[in-house]
């Protein structure tokens, strides 16, 4: 159970950094935010798309298995984004377009890959 909340406080680092990079780099077009807060907004967006992957994403991808099978995987990006739009939208002070925030799927799910590559995280089941 530790490894498990672990990797969950590390995912929800690795979200809230991926959220941060997104926003500096798709500011103005089609992510606002509220400077004010800093990064205390990131933080808590983070946490938010962090609990929304767990509890929705798994479901989003098994009602969505046709759309993804019949595009060979891409409409995974679309999941991904409306994740991030779904997140997004229970963030006070954080505004995020849908197609922006399919864009910030891919620059979260990216940094996600390289640093869990690069920390060398396995999940408890890989243990074996």
């Amino acid at each position: 159970m530790t490894t498990q909340f672990s990797l969950f406080l590390l995912r929800w680092v690795l979200n809230s950094i991926g959220i941060w990079v997104a926003a500096r780099i798709l500011k103005g077009n089609g992510i606002e935010y509220d400077e004010s807060q800093g990064f205390l907004l990131f933080f808590f967006a983070g946490f938010i798309l962090s609990i929304v992957n767990v509890i929705l994403k798994p479901l989003l991808l098994i009602l969505s298995l046709p759309a993804i099978l019949l595009t060979l995987g891409l409409f995974t990006l679309i999941v991904n984004g409306f994740i991030v739009y779904l997140a997004a939208i229970l963030v006070p002070g954080l505004e995020i377009g849908f197609w922006a925030a399919v864009l910030a799927g891919m620059i979260v799910s990216l940094i996600n890959y390289v640093m869990t590559n690069l920390l060398d995280v396995r999940s408890p089941r890989s243990h074996a």
